[in-house]
């Protein structure tokens, strides 16, 4: 009930008929089970309809004394028509279910698809929750619906033909049942303006269930350490008790919905029987004729009574089917030109005249111009802000900028085909991230065909393979859920193995500034050194050992270079990586350490 209540920027509007027809698009996919389900609903509706028609033609025989051996015909034709609408009904739900279930996978994999091709920038503006919400759960919400819409489909075709059969019988009473029909339609859909108002309550104080159930567990260690168990199960009892309050008044109108619209049927009813009887003596109809129009009744106001009553949940599910179509119909802000693909990249980089901005109000970058040789490393130093990780960004091709030209190669960024560009990148990010498996699955993950002995002789390259020992299976160690069952500083190994396997013309890397030892942070390092000396790199660097070892060191403010060089030529112009220095790297120093433990000493000695 409250799911999308926000709209997102890429949400759009669309008319029943275009969602219908692209609708119609997924299920015309399978014509063969479409053929087969659309025949059977007509021919249930047809059937349907005839069946009453076959018990009411018995009581006209019985009433002038036909032969046994007619009234066994139709006795014998009501129970066929019976069996058939069984076993037809029984077919066309197993097609519909697999016809609605290929239906739902297409699209769950459209939506999927669309999402995986998004930008960065994509994922920046918009949580996660809601768009696999969208894949999820609003494509199952629509499956439940067309379900729905075939049922009453077949019974108001049924409807239809039946009331055109009685018409030729007795127009007046057709009126009258016709007028009875929308009477309940009427009551059907002012209790179901009740009934969504006693939803919406329900949905709310379960909302407020959940709510303190995440509470109180989130929170459970500093009730524990306040001995506050007692009050979170006392608050929990409340919110509780109220939602239990609510539900049960919900679940009270919801199962009184159906019984108030079957009085008022049972009173059409006994309406017709009087003046159906009144009719029938007279003469005007037959007996079997007045039998036909009472039990039309439900057959009349069934299907309308449930269309009213669940109207809501129809709607329910185009809107569910139009939140798919927009994440579908989602264009991606990266666009390219052209999908070129020269040849393996040697990795000269050229910035020039480029602007960038996320937001209108957010500029990055403005005019800016940069060179990176090919197999040259650089690293990107800065307050936060100034714009190093958006050339990472930039150079990955996950924004697109504003205007200027990124050129690698010479070639124009955006000629090139995508996939094939970033299958040259190696990239790792800050947070390095693993998937669910083993050591050896996530470092194969850019490279599939990767063999165990590849990789360890990679591994040995580093500390001479030391790491591994620290693993409790080697490389067919399990890393858990996002390698939660590795230390961050075997995190960065492994991802850094990632890259080293893949062998990238381009290396970006975010440095982490997470504590770990020196032992492991000298491994990290090696394997650094490894990837700097084979390709293109940019480092954004917070590690002082990283800034030395690269060829060039940039320096960034609020998206211009104020200036670049060495280590040792910044240093001597004590300008702002000087400061940068002081502030930020120069503790990393082993001279700098032991200049502090001598003022300590010195201190205590005084």
């Amino acid at each position: 009930m409250f799911s999308g209540l926000n709209t997102e920027a890429y949400d759009r509007n669309y008319s029943d008929r275009d969602l219908v027809r692209r609708i119609w698009v997924y299920f015309a996919r399978d014509r063969r089970r479409l053929t087969w389900a659309v025949v059977l609903i007509v021919a249930l509706a047809i059937v349907t309809a005839v069946q009453p028609l076959i018990v009411a033609e018995g009581i006209n025989q019985l009433d002038q004394n036909p032969s046994t051996a007619l009234l066994v015909g139709l006795v014998l034709l009501s129970l066929f028509t019976g069996l058939f609408i069984w076993g037809a009904n029984w077919i066309r739900r197993r097609l519909l279910v697999r016809l609605t279930g290929t239906v739902m996978s297409d699209l769950r994999l459209d939506a999927f698809e669309s999402v995986i091709n998004q930008d960065m920038s994509f994922f920046d503006q918009y949580r996660s929750g809601r768009i696999i919400s969208r894949i999820t759960t609003d494509t199952q919400e629509f499956s439940q619906v067309v379900v729905l819409i075939t049922d009453i489909v077949s019974q108001m075709l049924s409807v239809a033909i039946l009331a055109l059969i009685l018409w030729t019988i007795s127009w007046q009473l057709t009126i009258a049942l016709i007028i009875f029909a929308l009477v309940i339609v009427v009551m059907a859909y002012s209790l179901r303006t009740l009934a969504r108002k006693a939803t919406r309550s329900g949905f709310r104080a379960i909302a407020e269930v959940n709510s303190a159930i995440q509470e109180a567990i989130t929170g459970i260690s500093v009730a524990k350490n306040f001995r506050q168990e007692a009050a979170i199960y006392g608050e929990f009892m409340v919110v509780n008790t109220q939602s239990y309050d609510i539900n049960l008044r919900r679940g009270f109108i919801l199962s009184n919905v159906f019984p108030v619209l079957s009085m008022v049927g049972g009173i059409g009813t006994a309406m017709l029987v009087y003046f159906g009887g009144l009719s029938a003596a007279a003469g005007a109809i037959t007996i079997g004729a007045w039998y036909l129009f009472i039990t039309s009744v439900d057959r009349f106001w069934f299907p309308m009574a449930q269309l009213s009553a669940f109207w809501s949940q129809v709607q329910a599910g185009l809107s569910a089917s139009e939140r798919i179509f927009a994440l579908v119909d989602a264009e991606p802000t990266v666009h390219q030109t052209d999908d070129q693909q020269p040849g393996r990249l040697r990795g000269e980089i050229e910035f020039r005249d480029l602007d960038f901005r996320y937001t209108e109000q957010e500029q990055v970058l403005g005019d800016f111009n940069l060179s990176i040789a090919a197999g040259e490393s650089i690293a990107l130093v800065g307050h936060t802000g100034a714009g190093k990780s958006s050339l990472g960004k930039l150079i990955a091709r996950f924004y697109e900028f504003q205007s200027g030209q990124l050129l690698v190669d010479g070639h124009d960024i955006r000629d090139l085909d995508l996939k094939w560009y970033r299958s040259q990148l190696g990239i790792v990010s800050q947070t390095p991230f693993l998937f669910n498996g083993t050591v050896a699955d996530n470092i194969r993950y850019a490279r599939p065909d990767a063999t165990d002995a590849e990789i360890l002789a990679l591994a040995r390259q580093i500390g001479d393979g030391e790491w591994l020992d620290t693993l409790s299976d080697g490389i067919n160690t399990d890393v858990g859920e996002r390698g939660a069952r590795l230390s961050m500083g075997q995190r960065q190994l492994v991802a850094l193995m990632r890259v080293l396997v893949q062998e990238p013309a381009i290396f970006i890397l975010d440095e982490a500034t997470a504590s770990i030892d020196p032992f492991t942070e000298q491994q990290i390092q090696q394997a650094i050194d490894l990837i700097l000396s084979r390709s293109t790199a940019i480092v954004i660097a917070h590690r002082l050992s990283t800034v030395r070892a690269v060829d060039r060191i940039i320096v960034l403010d609020q998206g211009h270079i104020i200036e670049q060089g060495s280590h040792a030529s910044l240093m001597a112009q004590s300008g702002h990586y000087a400061t940068l220095y002081d502030t930020y790297f120069r503790h990393q120093s082993l001279a700098y350490i032991e200049q502090v433990g001598q003022r300590r000493r010195d201190s205590v000695l005084a």
